[in-house]
C-alpha cells in the first residue's frame, strides 16, 4: 500500500510540476529555431499546435536550438510554445511486434492492438564490440538459389544489394522474407512510394511473410527526420530480437534514401555540401548504422541493404561507401531484368566476403565451376548472337552453350518457389558435374 501511495504521489507531483518551455523564433525551410530551452542533440521537443508537432534537435548554436519537425508544419508560427519531451526517441519492443506494421517512429499504423504493454527502449544503441563478435561460420538460407549457391550469406553478414530503379530489389527482398530460414525478418521501407507499401505487404510479402516479419514504413512524403529514424527504429527492433537469442534478417530498402534524408537534415542544419551534394555527416552516419548489424554473444542480425545506384553507376558515393563497409554485395542487372530473367542477380559481379567460411570445399568447387561457365558464356555471347562463334574454339564456352537452359533454369526462380539450402547445393552439384 505504501508503494502504491508513493507511485500515485509521484504522478501527482509530475502532473503539477512546471515544464521547462521555450519559444519558436523562426520557421525557415525544413527547420525550426527555438530559444529559451535547454536540450541535447537528438532530444525530442513538443511544439504547441493542433495537433502537437514533435521536433528533433539537430544542432545547438549560441542563438538557440535548430530543430527539424517530425510532422507537418502547417499551423506552426513564430512564438509558439515549445516543451521538452523528456529525452530522445523511444519505441516499444517485444515479441508482439511480429506481424505488425509501424511508421518511421515505431508507432503502429495497421489498426492492430496497442503496444503500450511492451518494453520501452531508446532508438540509439551501441554496436557490438569488435572483439566480442562471434565469427561468422554458418550459412543462412535466404531461399533464393542464385544467392544461396553463388553468393552464400552467413549468419550475421551484411550485404548490399546494388541496383538501379525497377530491376526487382523489393521483389527480391520479399522472396527472402518469405523463404529465409532465419527466425524473424525486420523490413524497413524508407522513402517508398505510398502506393507500393500496401502492395508490398499484401502481395509481395503475403500473409505467410508478414506473420514472421516486422515492417517499418516511412514513405517518400514523410519528413526527413522520420525517414532517417525509420532505419534506426528497424535496426533497434532487430537488435532486441537478436539480444533475446534470435537469428534475424534485417532488410532495408533503401540505404540510399536514408542517406538522402540525412543529406536534407545536414544541409538544413547548415553543413557544407561535399561529394555530389552529400554533407560529411552522411558518410559518418553510414558506418554507425551498418555496424550495428552482425553477430553478438546472443544471436545474429543478417543485414540486406538495397542501394539505389544513380544511373546504374555502381561507383556513386553512397554505393561506394556502402561496399567499403559491408561484407559483400549483390548486383542486380538491368539487362537481365529487361530480358525477363528474375531474380536479376548478376552472379559474376556479386561477391560474398564470408563465402569461404560458410561453405565446404566441394561447394566452393561447384560454385567456381558454374561461375567459369557463366563467364565463358559472357565472353562469347555477342559472337553467338551475330553467328560468328565457331564451335570448338573454347571448351568452356561450348559446355556453357550446351548447358545454358539448365543454367538459366537454376538461376531463374518464381517468387513463390523456394528451395532449402541443402536442395540448392545438391542441384548446383549436379549442374557442375554435367
Amino acid at each position: 500500500m505504501t508503494v502504491l501511495t508513493a507511485t500515485l504521489a509521484d504522478r501527482a507531483f509530475a502532473a503539477v510540476r512546471p515544464r521547462p518551455s521555450g519559444r519558436v523564433t523562426e520557421l525557415r525551410g525544413l527547420q525550426l529555431g527555438v530559444r529559451g530551452l535547454e536540450a541535447a542533440v537528438g532530444d525530442l521537443l513538443e511544439v504547441d499546435a493542433t495537433p502537437t508537432v514533435l521536433a528533433e534537435v539537430v544542432a545547438s548554436t549560441p542563438q538557440g536550438l535548430i530543430c527539424l519537425p517530425l510532422g507537418s508544419t502547417t499551423g506552426l508560427r513564430a512564438g509558439a510554445a515549445v516543451h521538452a519531451a523528456g529525452g530522445p526517441l523511444r519505441i516499444r519492443v517485444g515479441d508482439a511486434l511480429r506481424g505488425r506494421v509501424l511508421d518511421g517512429l515505431g508507432r503502429p499504423v495497421d489498426g492492430g492492438p496497442s503496444l503500450d504493454a511492451l518494453d520501452l527502449v531508446t532508438v540509439d544503441h551501441p554496436a557490438p564490440d569488435a572483439l566480442s563478435r562471434p565469427r561468422i561460420d554458418t550459412q543462412v538460407g535466404l531461399g533464393v538459389r542464385a544467392l544461396d549457391a553463388l553468393t552464400p550469406v552467413g549468419r550475421g553478414q551484411r550485404v548490399g544489394i546494388m541496383a538501379g530503379s525497377g530491376v526487382g530489389k523489393s521483389s527480391l527482398l520479399s522472396m527472402v522474407a518469405r523463404h529465409t530460414d532465419a527466425q524473424i525478418s525486420v523490413i524497413a521501407l524508407v522513402g517508398e512510394r505510398g502506393r507500393e507499401v500496401r502492395e508490398f505487404i499484401e502481395q509481395d510479402l503475403g500473409p505467410q511473410g508478414l506473420a514472421r516479419s516486422v515492417v517499418v514504413v516511412a514513405t517518400s512524403d514523410a519528413p526527413p527526420v522520420e525517414r532517417l529514424r525509420a532505419a534506426f527504429v528497424a535496426t533497434r527492433i532487430a537488435e532486441w530480437f537478436r539480444d533475446t537469442g534470435k537469428d534475424v534478417v534485417l532488410m532495408m530498402d533503401s540505404l540510399t534514401r536514408v542517406a538522402m534524408a540525412q543529406r536534407e537534415i545536414g544541409l538544413a542544419a547548415g553543413e557544407p555540401p561535399a561529394t555530389r551534394g552529400y554533407p560529411p555527416s552522411v558518410f559518418a552516419l553510414l558506418p554507425g548504422l551498418l555496424e550495428r548489424a552482425g553477430t553478438n554473444v546472443h544471436g545474429s542480425i543478417t543485414g540486406l541493404y538495397t542501394v539505389l545506384v544513380e544511373g546504374d553507376d555502381l561507383q556513386d558515393p553512397v554505393g561506394d561507401t556502402a561496399r567499403s563497409i559491408l561484407d559483400g554485395h549483390v548486383v542486380l542487372s538491368r539487362r537481365l531484368a529487361t530480358s525477363g530473367h528474375y531474380p536479376a542477380v548478376d552472379v559474376l559481379e556479386s561477391v560474398s566476403r564470408v563465402a569461404g567460411a560458410v561453405t565446404t570445399p566441394q561447394q566452393r568447387a561447384d560454385a567456381q565451376r558454374v561461375r567459369q561457365l557463366l563467364a565463358a558464356h559472357r565472353e562469347v555471347r555477342e559472337l553467338v548472337e551475330i553467328g560468328a562463334y565457331v564451335a570448338g574454339a573454347d571448351a568452356d564456352a561450348d559446355t556453357a552453350l550446351a548447358l545454358l537452359p539448365q543454367l538459366n533454369g537454376f538461376l531463374r526462380q518464381p517468387m513463390d518457389e523456394a528451395d532449402s539450402v541443402a536442395a540448392t547445393w545438391a542441384r548446383l552439384h549436379d549442374l557442375a558435374a554435367s
